[in-house]
C-alpha cells in the first residue's frame, strides 16, 4: 500500500473539516466539522504507523486516546450548545458573539452598576 492514499484523502477529510468551521453558522454542524479533523488526524496516525511498522503502534495507541478526547469533547459540547439554546433559543454562531445578555430589556431593578 502507498502511504500517499491515505494521506491524500486525510488531507481532503481535514480541508473539508477546516472549511465547515470556518463557514458554518449551527454549531452543531461545527462541532461535527471539529470530528472531521480529529478524525483526518486519526487516519494519518494510524497510515504513518503501518507505513513506519512501529513495533509499539504508538500511532495506534495515540489514535485511541485521540478517540476519548474527541468523545469526552462531544459530551461536553453538546451539553454547551444545549445550555445556550434553552437560555438563548438559537444555536447560530454569529448570534452568540456576545456574552451577556441584552440589558435593554431587562427591569431596571435587575440591573446594577
Amino acid at each position: 500500500m502507498h502511504i500517499v492514499y491515505p494521506v491524500v484523502v486525510s488531507a481532503l477529510l481535514f480541508s473539508i473539516g477546516v472549511y465547515g468551521v470556518l463557514a458554518r453558522r449551527n454549531a452543531i454542524l461545527v462541532l461535527m466539522s471539529v470530528e472531521l479533523m480529529l478524525n483526518a488526524v486519526n487516519l494519518n496516525l494510524v497510515a504513518f504507523d503501518v507505513w513506519l511498522r512501529d513495533r509499539l503502534h504508538g500511532g495506534q495507541v495515540l489514535t485511541l486516546f485521540v478517540i476519548v478526547i474527541a468523545a469526552a469533547e462531544v459530551g461536553l459540547g453538546l451539553a454547551i450548545v444545549l445550555a445556550v439554546f434553552r437560555n438563548r433559543k438559537t444555536i447560530d454562531v454569529d448570534r452568540l458573539r456576545d456574552l451577556s445578555e441584552d440589558l435593554t430589556e431587562a427591569d431596571p431593578e435587575e440591573v446594577r452598576p
